[in-house]
């Protein structure tokens, strides 16, 4: 290999880890982000799993990183060791973005009875700021946008809904767009439409799907990090060889 084409391998090496570093930060930030949507609705879930491809990712951008810290020293030096070491950090990252992927998937295709107990928690709704299950649900529905689980009408089989006079539903199911709204039933327009299962389910579906699209492209800079490295480790440059004096 000539030391003009063997300069251009290690040059593209250089690019394509700096792309796996950008690579790594998107992962872990997909990773991040299904890590704070189930901190905020973690009293919806049945139960914890579905935060595995969350860790996955982020395990993923960890060793992502390294490799390609590591790729980018080989870019300026030749080190059999450091190349046997990349490498296998590449199989490592390759073996995260598939279970991630596919655990991803697997609850992406599940999320409803994932989020099975969000019925429970809105039943028990108490309107107490107090109490965790009561603070959740207002949250939930401020950020979401939302109200009830399916629709406003949820509210109406409530034991809070009867205990209050069956007159109104949460302040937090007002329309932020209707300053004068106070829950009451008699002006529906101006609470929200959409029940909080539809919008927490199409959050999720976004990070989960994201999380799965983000393999592909890792993939793909897997392959052309291996297709180089492989071009530099067939020809290694050649040693240099000195005659040792008698003395």
């Amino acid at each position: 290999m000539s030391g003009q084409r063997r300069k251009t391998f290690k040059t593209t090496l250089l690019l394509v880890c700096q792309l796996l570093w950008v690579l790594g930060m998107v992962v872990g930030l997909g990773g991040v982000y299904l890590l704070m949507k189930y901190k905020q609705s973690s009293l919806f879930f049945s139960h914890i799993y579905i935060i595995m491809p969350a860790i996955l990712a982020l395990a993923s951008a960890t060793f992502q990183f390294a490799s390609g810290c590591l790729g980018s020293r080989l870019s300026f030096r030749d080190s059999t060791f450091l190349q046997g070491l990349f490498i296998y950090l590449l199989v490592v990252v390759f073996c995260l973005e598939s279970t991630a992927s596919a655990l991803a998937y697997f609850h992406s295709t599940k999320l409803d009875s994932d989020i099975a107990s969000l019925s429970g928690v809105f039943q028990n709704y108490t309107g107490n700021n107090q109490d965790p299950n009561s603070r959740a649900v207002d949250a939930t529905q401020e950020k979401l946008q939302c109200c009830g689980v399916h629709d406003y009408r949820d509210w109406l089989e409530t034991s809070w809904f009867n205990h209050t006079g069956g007159v109104v539903v949460p302040h937090s199911c007002c329309n932020s767009t209707f300053p004068s709204c106070n829950g009451t039933l008699d002006q529906p327009w101006k609470l929200y439409t959409q029940g909080c299962q539809v919008k927490l389910v199409m959050t999720l579906q976004f990070v989960l799907s994201f999380i799965i699209w983000c393999s592909p492209v890792v993939f793909l800079v897997e392959v052309v990090l291996l297709l180089t490295m492989a071009q530099l480790m067939r020809d290694q440059p050649p040693m240099e060889y000195r005659i040792l004096g008698k003395n």
